[in-house]
């Protein structure tokens, strides 16, 4: 049994002092014990750690080398998605478990538990099929096994180049699956999930409305056997007018009317949705996957948080491209916005929360359901995924409560984070991942041969 010892924790009845928690050798919570005289591992503020909603791994290796002007008069997201498929054209698999290690490494550094991946990089370079349909999801797996994450493995299926379904054209080819040939994707990455611990889930991805027939997203839910079922929605205006022309309605109007939506689903973006499909969205119970800096970084648009938060509805937070991983960034970015867009300050705080206590407590029970993860609380049967920030921090020293996740989200950074559990398994200590140092060593062998590829 391990024992962490914490001078201030988030409990589920709100903060308590000198609390001792007790995991068990699955990785879960035994007891929870406040008012505890100092044993164990000692650390400073303790937290419930989030999962990160949405991840593409392999984008990591693009990070900061977008970021210059193309022929075109505007850049977009659609020219940097050009972009990006040029570039996965020359990743081997090698490559890929080294990339996507440095970023679970990354995600735990900075305070997540648990990496959502929506893996959508199946095939060989020019679509050719690896001998085994998952090659690329064992990568994700032997990462992991590395880097001691918890991981939500999401198989994605990807089978047109648009609603009107043309044909995968260069780059996507790499990401195409028939019905069938996702079916039997998703059988060989369940199994592919075997050498990591019991807290490994499966879910499945139908990739969007422009990539995928409405009859595979009615069918998901069987797909998916009760794991999480994530979904790109409403992320562009272009996408929203290709998506209108083809089926009558608005995509989010169009899944409410067709899809059976429920807790199960996460929907990731939604930054072009009217007050009427926002309301509608977030009372099915479903959860709004955000990446508030790549969806910056993209020009995608700004999602409505307070209707959505208003509407009870329920939110997470992801990395997405993980041009910067950065749990405290993400939380800021997303309050940032609303303030901008509104003219406001403390845009998502409320009468009984501050911001700072408002969006964690969101992104961390929003991560767990979209995670398909039992977590999410400092509490007894619960996965152990915790981080602590440290109280020694100049700007924190003296703090306490709600104020501590201010100062972390609005005046400090990832810097604050000093520990991190995920389902027990101690990954950070000392602010750093055990295995750092060859991590990164691998991830730089890993890009050389990658640097002038754009």
């Amino acid at each position: 049994m391990t024992r962490i010892w914490a001078s201030q924790a988030l409990l589920p009845a709100g903060w308590a002092r000198d609390v001792l928690v007790e995991t068990d050798d699955t990785g879960h919570i035994a007891r929870v014990t406040p008012g505890a005289p100092a044993s164990g591992h000692r650390t400073g503020l303790l937290l419930p750690a989030p999962a990160n909603a949405h991840s593409h791994a392999f984008q990591r290796a693009m990070a900061g080398l977008t970021e210059t002007r193309g022929p075109d008069p505007m850049d977009t997201f659609w020219t940097w998605r050009q972009l990006m498929y040029r570039f996965l054209d020359h990743l081997t698999p090698d490559q890929v478990q080294a990339i996507a290690a440095l970023v679970q490494m990354e995600m735990l550094e900075s305070g997540y538990a648990t990496n959502v991946e929506f893996h959508y990089l199946h095939h060989r370079p020019g679509g050719g099929s690896y001998d085994d349909p998952a090659e690329m999801a064992h990568r994700i797996v032997a990462a992991a096994q590395e880097t001691g994450i918890g991981l939500t493995l999401l198989p994605v299926h990807y089978e047109f180049g648009g609603v009107d379904r043309r044909p995968l054209g260069p780059g996507q080819i790499r990401f195409g699956t028939t019905p069938d040939q996702f079916a039997r994707l998703v059988e060989r990455s369940r199994a592919a999930l075997s050498p990591l611990p019991h807290d490994a889930r499966l879910g499945i991805a139908p990739h969007s409305l422009r990539a995928v027939s409405p009859d595979a997203i009615r069918t998901a839910a069987s797909l998916a056997e009760g794991g999480p079922i994530h979904m790109h929605l409403a992320e562009q205006v272009a996408e929203v007018i290709e998506v209108e022309a083809a089926y009558g309605a608005r995509p989010v109007e169009w899944l409410l009317d067709h899809t059976d939506i429920t807790p199960q689903w996460c929907l990731i973006h939604c930054t072009q949705m009217q007050p009427h499909e926002t309301t509608a969205l977030a009372r099915s119970g479903a959860v709004a996957g955000l990446c508030p800096i790549t969806e910056s970084n993209l020009g995608d648009g700004i999602f409505d948080g307070l209707r959505w938060m208003g509407s009870e509805g329920h939110i997470a937070i992801g990395s997405d491209s993980n041009i910067r991983i950065a749990l405290s960034e993400e939380l800021r970015t997303l309050d940032y916005s609303q303030r901008l867009r509104d003219h406001s300050r403390a845009a998502l705080a409320t009468a009984a929360s501050s911001t700072g206590r408002r969006l964690l407590d969101a992104a961390i029970l929003g991560g767990a359901q979209a995670a398909g993860r039992n977590s999410g609380q400092i509490a007894r049967g619960y996965l152990a995924d915790l981080m602590a920030l440290d109280d020694t921090h100049m700007d924190l020293t003296d703090r306490a409560g709600d104020t501590c996740l201010d100062v972390w989200i609005f005046a400090g950074d990832d810097n604050m984070v000093r520990d991190v559990w995920a389902a027990g398994r101690h990954m950070v200590q000392e602010g750093r991942h055990i295995a750092h140092d060859s991590i990164t060593r691998r991830f730089a062998a890993a890009m050389a041969p990658l640097r002038d590829v754009l």
